[in-house]
């Protein structure tokens, strides 16, 4: 009876395969009735293979028993999305693509548009039956719903990262003749420029690769520590001004790009306030000291902090305070069970925290662009050999390439530091201990660390603040206005309601449906990644876990150059649209919640699945009501950072914006190239305010996990004399 259901459930992947070539435009911008059937009766034959499998499909899945080991079923599967994929890509807008085509089906040479609605959900519908076909011959021990989730995530990854990243790195072997050849690549790669040693031999400047790996571990390791310091001031200790730190520590991860590297030059550069200060009081000349390595690097740490705060804190939250409370009652002291029980409990978090600082260093582009310098890093060539004035895809896409060596590097070393070890700490026994406080001396270093962390942090937004209502904040002109943030945000109410004015609604209202849109698909797709590679034994979980993160690692700017060459010409023409923002930030900060949900749930014992599956619930449903409320903390973490990412992103938009959706920070940059600083600042401050809004909305909603933990001490344990 079960297998008999289980085969009739295939009826809703035929259903919606009948409907997609049947009932549906199968062409962007078709008419209604333009289905894939009419267009291929009115001349477009190679589109009746697609209805001829769609309907043997129906008709199986109607007749068969179970059509899912029926030989036939997974035939028809295979051929339909193959063919699919073979029509799609090999018939493009000028004619066939491929060659043989045009003789196989002469009315291909007047080519054809772009994917519709109905060729998107037969592709969906393909891609269920396939996973359908795979869970009954054991893929993912026979679970459909974990079959789906890894066919559909490794489908969209496939199209939405690896597509257009191979059509684009393809270029590296294309010569000055355009020939595909290795020797371009070789002498690309190994220019001296790249691996050059000179800043540590007292010769010259080292090689770009050299200073984007320095400029990642520096970075990567200094966010890291502060990140910890926060979670454990906040977390545990009594200091009475948590809220404020933790607002505090946010800051930096709703700001705009640009602002903080503005701020900081006001600060700190040659004629900055401080600068000046402190070479008056000292006798010395103002120096540009501000611009290269320094610079870049306070500016990532003040950024790549709150992420890795918020990953800590996920992890601290989720440690079962019994194994420390167990510790001091066999009379070990504070130190000591820190050192070894809570320290070792968080090397999956410091691991996860460490990595994403690294990538998100490698892939920085703001805060290089404005203050770098001299200091070349990675992203910043790749962005000049793309816009600058030598156009040069070829160096692009090999830099791009070193920059993924540097990156599987760095996914190797968290790998074999972790090994094999088990971290988990919440199982299905009692969870009531009472939290561990830190350490005094543990303390005092995390206030040490994070006081002037919090005094820059102060005087840095202290400038934002300040800048948006003031003439020119630039030249310290500091009469007071609000003529920027009305420039920006005019409007009126007449006859036909509120009309706005100002020329920053059109990229603000934009940007927050790209956010909103973007965020929950975010959040809801790294969220499973991270439960099917957790949880689920599946062939290829090491690539599939790489492939999440390979979209994280590349430069915005290479994303966003190949997302046009890949997506501005059939059959995906989605440039200038919403759509391709969207998915631009669902793939691009996919890794931040896959990463902080493998760190919740490598502290979660599987006991209590296997619970609830041993009661009958299918794999949908332990995820629902079991996993889900224990991984809240990591729930909120890809909420908030995927959302204000799309908030404040600017490396891969900045191609993929048009004029009729413009976002904000492409809107900012344009001020700031104009010299409109305080325009700029202005307009950050308003963004900066919507997204503590939205963030505050996000807390209330995912709200906090509950598990039976005590507040206050019900007894005191005495140590082991």
């Amino acid at each position: 009876m079960k297998a008999l259901w289980e085969g009739r459930i295939g009826l809703i992947w035929s259903g919606l395969l009948l409907a997609a070539v049947l009932a549906l435009p199968w062409y962007k911008g078709g008419a209604t009735l333009a289905s894939a059937l009419a267009e291929g009766v009115a001349g477009r034959v190679w589109l009746l293979p697609l209805v001829g499998a769609a309907l043997a499909l129906a008709l199986l899945a109607l007749l068969s028993r179970d059509w899912r080991i029926h030989p036939a079923g997974a035939a028809l599967v295979g051929a339909g999305l193959g063919w699919l994929l073979l029509q799609g890509f090999g018939i493009g807008l000028r004619g066939p693509a491929l060659p043989g085509l045009g003789l196989l089906f002469p009315t291909a040479l007047e080519g054809q548009p772009g994917f519709g609605w109905g060729a998107w959900l037969a592709g969906i519908a393909l891609i269920g039956a396939l996973a359908e076909v795979l869970a009954a011959r054991g893929f993912c021990r026979g679970e459909r719903f974990a079959a789906f989730a890894i066919i559909g995530i490794v489908s969209a990854l496939s199209l939405f990262v690896f597509f257009p990243i191979v059509k684009l790195m393809s270029a590296a072997f294309v010569g000055p003749d355009g020939t595909l050849a290795l020797t371009p690549f070789l002498t690309r790669i190994t220019a001296s420029d790249l691996w050059s040693l000179g800043c540590l031999t007292g010769s010259g400047r080292c090689g770009v690769v050299i200073n984007s790996l320095v400029l990642g571990i520096l970075s990567a390791a200094l966010a890291t520590a502060l990140g910890l310091a926060l979670a454990l001031l906040v977390a545990r200790t009594d200091f009475r001004m948590k809220r404020l730190l933790r607002a505090i520590s946010i800051l930096p991860i709703i700001t705009p790009p640009f602002v903080v590297g503005v701020a900081i030059l006001v600060l700190f550069g040659r004629t900055g306030l401080v600068t000046v200060e402190v070479a008056e009081w000292f006798g010395v000349r103002p120096t540009r000291w501000i611009y290269g390595l320094p610079g870049i690097l306070l500016a990532q740490v003040l950024a790549f902090a709150p992420v890795t705060f918020l990953v800590l804190l996920a992890a601290l939250e989720a440690i079962n305070p019994t194994l420390e409370e167990a510790s001091t009652t066999l009379g070990a002291k504070p130190v000591t069970t820190f050192r070894t029980v809570t320290w070792p409990l968080l090397r999956p978090a410091l691991a996860a925290a460490f990595l994403l600082a690294f990538i998100e260093s490698l892939a920085d582009f703001g805060n290089p662009i404005v203050l770098g310098g001299s200091y070349d890093v990675l992203s910043t060539k790749i962005f000049f050999a793309v816009v600058g004035a030598q156009y040069d895809l070829g160096q692009a896409a090999t830099l791009s390439v070193l920059l993924l060596t540097l990156t599987i590097a760095a996914f190797w070393v968290q790998t074999r530091w972790l090994g094999r070890g088990s971290y988990v700490t919440v199982t299905g026994k009692s969870d009531a201990g009472l939290v561990a406080p830190v350490p005094g001396l543990i303390k005092w270093a995390a206030v040490a660390a994070v006081v002037p962390f919090v005094l820059f942090t102060v005087g840095i937004y202290a400038i934002v603040l300040m800048g948006g209502f003031v003439k020119d904040i630039a030249r310290m002109d500091m009469a007071p206005t609000f003529g920027h943030l009305w420039t920006a945000f005019s409007f009126e109410f007449n006859e036909r309601g509120i009309q706005l004015f100002g020329s920053a609604w059109n990229s603000m209202i934009t940007t927050l449906w790209v956010s909103a849109l973007s965020a929950p698909l975010t959040m809801a797709v790294g969220i499973l990644t991270a439960w099917l590679i957790a949880r689920q034994d599946f062939t290829g979980k090491r690539a599939f876990e790489f492939g999440t993160l390979l979209s994280f690692a590349i430069p915005g700017t290479v994303v966003g150059v190949s997302y046009i060459a890949a997506f501005n010409v059939p059959p995906i023409d989605i440039t200038g649209t919403m759509a391709i923002l969207v998915i631009c930030f669902v793939f691009r900060n996919l890794p931040v919640g896959m990463r902080a949900g493998i760190a919740a749930l490598a502290q979660i014992d599987r006991s209590m699945e296997e619970a609830s599956q041993t009661m009958g619930a299918g794999g949908g449903r332990v995820l629902r009501d079991v996993v889900l409320p224990l991984i809240r903390p990591a729930i909120f973490t890809a909420l908030v950072y995927s959302f204000v990412t799309a908030m404040t992103a600017v490396s891969a938009v900045i191609f993929l914006v048009s004029a009729r959706h413009n976002m904000a920070t492409a809107y900012i940059m344009g001020r700031v190239e104009n010299g409109e600083y305080a325009l700029a600042i202005a307009y950050s401050t308003v963004l900066m305010l919507v997204m503590v809004a939205c963030v505050a909305a996000m807390n209330g909603l995912v709200g906090k996990r509950k598990l039976g933990r005590r507040s206050t001490v019900t007894g005191t344990p005495h140590p082991a004399e």
